[in-house]
């Protein structure tokens, strides 16, 4: 990563109206797939593409520009297979909960314990049965999940809305504000390992991490600043 950091485009955050105002993760994944210049476009599933933007927007400046080595793998990765909603949240979920603060715990677990929920649904069970994520997740906070089936059961289950989008803000912001070493490279890989994830639901070997090529971004984006030299002592 660290050879290809002065070549990266320099993103930033937030929503541009044209390229002159310069570019976020998925309006670079646009611009790179062919389509109209947007940070939603179709070529990437919805909820990957929610997780995309989130991570952007919650890295820091100086580190942001890292990401861009995994727009080109986003490109081209989406279904209608609900599945894949389930699966995405339930990783970030997972991912975030034994890290974040104890509001943010309750929110993911019930997130949770909603998509388990939905899986059990769709498969015909009468019972529960988590993820094994889901299981080691809870075994670091057991006491929130607890909490989260009392929630559950006091305000019903699952509804027609997939809670998905709700649970990526969540758990990126959680681990954004986290008492944590390394926030940002936390987020990354989360970031990293949901594309690894969709390509696996895909049916996709896992892509090979290149940095775009720079006579395409170029066009869109400047490029990121060289870092000066160190002193000599």
């Amino acid at each position: 990563m660290d050879t290809h950091t002065q070549s990266l485009p320099l993103l930033s955050r937030g929503k541009h109206r044209n390229p002159r105002r310069g570019a976020c993760f998925m309006e670079l994944a646009s611009f790179l797939a062919g389509e109209r210049w947007s940070d939603k476009p179709s070529c990437t599933h919805p909820l990957l593409a929610h997780l995309a933007r989130l991570v952007n927007d919650l890295t820091a400046n100086a580190r942001r520009s890292q990401l861009a080595i995994l727009v080109p793998s986003v490109i081209g990765l989406t279904s209608a297979d609900e599945r894949w909603n389930d699966e995405l949240t339930l990783l970030a979920a997972t991912r975030a909960l034994p890290v974040v603060a104890e509001h943010h715990q309750r929110a993911l677990a019930v997130g949770i314990l909603n998509c388990e929920m939905r899986r059990a649904a769709r498969a015909g069970q009468d019972t529960l049965s988590l993820h094994p994520a889901s299981e080691r997740a809870f075994a670091q906070v057991p006491l929130v999940r607890k909490w989260a089936q009392d929630f559950i059961d006091e305000c019903g289950g699952p509804g027609q809305r997939h809670p998905g989008p709700a649970v990526m803000e969540v758990a990126t912001v959680g681990i954004s504000a986290a008492c944590i070493e390394d926030p940002d490279t936390m987020l990354r890989e989360l970031l990293t390992d949901a594309i690894t994830l969709c390509e696996r639901l895909a049916g996709q070997e896992p892509s090979v991490r290149t940095a775009p090529d720079p006579t395409l971004w170029r066009q869109v984006c400047k490029p990121a600043p060289t870092p000066p030299a160190p002193a000599l002592v």
